[in-house]
């Protein structure tokens, strides 16, 4: 009976391996959002030269995107109060994008201040409890100001990102219609966003609803248009970006060590911490470019640093596998 259970999990499993191993697929894109998600809901500030310095020591793992600030006003989101040092103090490697998010036109101006921004990330929520929360606003309304917002940032040849909310299910209006997803997703596509990441903001998803959500929002436009976005909060994250890659997408945003929250979703962990994805990415065959021991090491000097818990368990299987053979 145990195995007659498993058959179809590890079908599931055996055919992403192939879906890989065909050769279209083997490269996977990280989108590092730990400088800017990870670290916006900190209570205590992280000191501006700190934050540079993760910037930099991920760039050097091999990560191609960082997201590294936020352009929202200091009043609510003090942590990224330093945005315009941080942006203007990073070592800028070859090839790696460094976005920053935008919520709106007053950020947009202030972004368009700042000649070393080439990518900006948009984002609207799935439900309507969530935008008037989040953004205090309706989901139409948003999409209007985000449209001058991706208007503006495209004609002055900034490439454009867009992120989708509480893809699953919402804090305030419960579980979320995929077809709200979908919509949203068009939207976002049509206004010049060259990606969306789908974001399961607190966590709830797990294998059957992620799936649901993906095969609604994949008719509306192809696998390389998106990315995923899972918090960790009912330890579902990795099963969900595998079943993401079953569906064909070759894009995940994680946050090194698991930094992460939401301060809208009460009780909404980290993100997927970005070492854990990569350690199965790689074991599945994946090409990231990254480096995992060095992304672990520089998860661990950030929690250090922080005074905080490594919430990644490569993290500290490797860390203690280390200090054993010492």
């Amino acid at each position: 009976m145990l195995l007659r259970s498993l058959r179809p999990q590890i079908s599931r499993v055996t055919g992403a391996r192939a879906l890989q191993s065909q050769g279209s697929g083997r490269e996977f894109k990280v989108v590092e959002v730990g400088p800017r998600d990870g670290l916006q809901n900190e209570k205590n500030f992280v000191p501006t030269e700190q934050k540079i310095e993760l910037i930099n020591r991920l760039g050097q793992s091999g990560l191609k995107v960082v997201e590294c600030a936020s352009y929202v006003s200091p009043k609510w989101v003090p942590q990224m109060k330093d945005n315009d040092v941080v942006i203007n103090g990073i070592d800028r490697l070859p090839g790696v994008s460094y976005p920053v998010l935008v919520p709106n036109m007053t950020g947009m101006k202030n972004v368009l201040k700042n000649k070393n921004v080439e990518e900006i990330a948009v984002f609207a929520a799935a439900s309507e409890g969530f935008s008037k929360k989040n953004t205090n606003c309706s989901i139409e309304k948003s999409l209007q100001r985000l449209g001058e917002v991706a208007s503006e940032a495209l004609k002055h040849g900034l490439r454009v990102r867009g992120y989708t909310s509480v893809v699953i299910a919402c804090p305030y209006d419960g579980r979320t219609d995929p077809a709200k997803v979908a919509a949203l997703c068009e939207a976002l596509l049509s206004m010049g966003c060259y990606e969306v990441s789908l974001g399961d903001t607190i966590g709830v998803g797990s294998a059957a609803s992620v799936a649901k959500m993906l095969d609604e929002v994949l008719r509306v436009a192809p696998a390389e248009k998106f990315a995923v976005h899972f918090h960790d909060t009912y330890g579902q994250a990795l099963a969900n970006v595998l079943v993401s890659v079953e569906k064909g997408i070759r894009v995940a945003d994680s946050s090194v060590a698991g930094l992460g929250g939401c301060p809208y979703a009460k009780g909404a962990t980290g993100n997927l911490a970005s070492e854990d994805l990569v350690y199965m990415l790689h074991d599945m065959g994946f090409d990231t470019g990254i480096d995992l021991e060095t992304l672990v090491e520089t998860g661990e000097w950030i929690c250090e640093n922080m005074g905080r818990a490594n919430v990644s368990r490569c993290s500290n299987a490797l860390l203690t596998k280390k200090a054993k053979t010492k």
